[in-house]
């Protein structure tokens, strides 16, 4: 593991592109000027530890013999399946600990691997720097596994190549925080009600488990694949590794020297700092190359290029916006997004496709190549920001702004970020909802029962549905672009008052409401229980003294 920091620059020329810099002044001019740019914030860092302890999981028969030969180079534990020691073929004099048990479980991460099992005398738990299984079954299931854990196989070579791996784990390390996480914004959960929970269920790395409300990031596991990011809808997730503001800075910088240089409809690829590399290398190498009007960027993962990054290089004047796929975990969240923001452009006017994801370098130069140039939308002024939804607001608003066909709204696939609300009659003006919104989208009204919705700030996490004790609520994915800064009603309603002194007592349909729950219980059975409902908390006590015909406390006697 190294330490790593985002410097904002693109891929090397002599990488990037098969034709000399000096024939292409334009994407001369868009790699020179990353030169110019100062140098981003230094991104918050993790540290962790290794020493000596190696846990080996596994048969006895293999692990021993790996255990012989390593324990002269660490601290090793061997814990293999539940069976008698004495009939296990141990040496006589070894230099490492045997353990035997089931039900064997592995939590944490370099430096701090935590096995517990059950063995002879009951539970037992120990903490371990690193940790090779050999189990027919790993430990650990998961996409990318934690540095400090491998889980080779039956492979004999394999075993070998693994172990040298984790040999290299003794010190101190340090990686970047790659998320930054913003609570306040987490639209998880409210009150056990489930809300959006797509951060969970795309991590590679399990890093991210619910925590009550909140979402809970383990910067230790995160390895930066940046997808989470990419899938928040609310911004409460952001990818560090670069930011998105440094990104912002830096390719607008290039498209405008591109522009000045003299090109014309540039193409930007986005591509990882390892595995696209690579891929445009091997390119490179089997005579491909890449054509004259593409500029490459790289970031560390092209997972966490998100519907801002993409909507944003278009707006700051990208003709075409391109994501090599190399290095991906899963594409899927990447084509969902290149989806939204075809739908969002074709919806204002703007034909052709702007977003393609491309799995394979093998077919990137084609791609490219035979990939028309739609209509180049005028560069926007301002910068890309920190916050995604203040980016994506100044990204439609500039779209919007220069579209060929301006709409009212765009309908969009089912987990876009942006949305509609409806209520149905059925609505009893709780105002549950208003407290479960994380965006603030719903509001109630201070001076009446009344329900408003400020659709920009919709996410479409789907709390406010879930609260709703009525079941009124549904929600429809779209872009609104006409009024979406005003708040519209939703629903209101008359004032409910006492029925003897007037006093105002809430929403009519929520006191209707009430009455109607409670008409049948034991308790109202009479016309003056049920009457007594209908009255503020003082006038119900006064008329229960004044007409209740139980004894009261002074008439009773010794």
């Amino acid at each position: 593991m190294q330490k790593h920091f985002f410097e904002g620059e693109a891929l090397s020329p002599a990488v990037s592109t098969n034709l000399p810099l000096s024939e292409n002044p334009p994407l001369a001019a868009a790699l020179a000027v990353l030169n110019d740019l100062p140098a981003p914030e230094p991104v918050p860092a993790v540290s962790m530890s290794a020493d000596d302890r190696l846990l080996i999981v596994g048969p006895a028969a293999v692990a021993l013999g790996w255990a012989e030969r390593l324990a002269g180079q660490r601290r090793v534990t061997v814990l293999a399946p539940a069976a008698p020691a004495a009939a296990v073929d141990l040496p006589e004099e070894s230099n490492f600990v045997f353990e035997n048990g089931s039900d064997v479980r592995l939590a944490g991460h370099l430096g701090a691997f935590v096995a517990s099992w059950q063995g002879a005398l009951g539970a037992r738990q120990e903490r371990f720097d690193v940790v090779l299984d050999l189990s027919p079954q790993a430990l650990l299931k998961r996409v990318e596994l934690p540095p400090g854990y491998v889980a080779p196989g039956r492979d004999p070579l394999d075993q070998a190549l693994a172990i040298i791996d984790l040999l290299g784990f003794a010190g101190e390390f340090e990686k970047p925080r790659y998320v930054a996480v913003n609570e306040r914004l987490c639209a998880h959960s409210r009150s056990q009600k489930a809300g959006c929970s797509n951060c969970i269920e795309v991590c590679a790395t399990e890093a991210i488990v619910s925590a009550g409300d909140k979402i809970a990031l383990d910067p230790y596991l995160c390895q930066g694949c940046g997808t989470c990011t990419t899938v928040c809808p609310s911004g409460a997730l952001a990818f560090e590794y670069p930011r998105v503001v440094d990104v912002g800075v830096a390719i607008k910088a290039q498209l405008k020297a591109w522009r000045a240089a003299g090109g014309e409809n540039p193409c930007l690829l986005f591509h990882s700092a390892e595995a696209g590399k690579k891929a445009l290398a091997a390119l490179k190498r089997g005579g491909g190359k890449l054509p004259a009007n593409v500029i490459p960027v790289e970031t560390w993962s092209i997972d966490a290029v998100g519907l801002d990054l993409m909507l944003g290089a278009i707006a700051l004047g990208a003709g075409r916006v391109a994501l090599l796929g190399a290095g991906s975990h899963d594409l899927a969240p990447l084509h969902k997004q290149a989806g939204i923001a075809h739908v969002v452009l074709n919806g204002l006017g703007y034909a052709g496709d702007y977003v393609k994801v491309v799995g394979d370098a093998d077919d990137l130069a084609g791609v490219l190549g035979g990939w028309p140039a739609p209509l180049t939308v005028p560069p926007a002024e301002f910068r890309l920001f920190a916050d995604k939804r203040t980016t994506l607001e100044f990204v439609i608003d500039h779209l919007a702004k220069h579209a060929p066909a301006p709409v009212d709204a765009i309908d969009l696939p089912a987990g876009a970020p942006f949305g509609m609300v409806a209520v149905s009659d059925a609505c009893t003006l709780c105002m549950a909802c208003t407290s479960a919104c994380p965006a603030s989208a719903l509001k109630a009204a201070a001076d009446a029962p009344r329900l408003s919705f400020l659709e920009r700030n919709c996410i479409q996490c789907g709390l406010c549905a879930g609260t709703c004790p009525e079941r009124a609520i549904t929600l429809t994915p779209r872009l609104l672009l006409k009024e979406r800064r005003h708040e519209r009603i939703l629903r209101e309603a008359e004032v409910f008052c006492c029925t003897v002194c007037g006093k105002p007592m809430g929403a009519a349909p929520t006191i209707m409401n009430m009455l109607g729950k409670l008409s049948g219980h034991s308790m109202f059975a009479t016309p003056e229980a049920r009457a007594r409902l209908t009255m503020c908390g003082d006038c119900r006590v006064i008329d229960l003294i004044n007409h209740e015909k139980s004894t009261k406390a002074w008439e009773m006697t010794e």
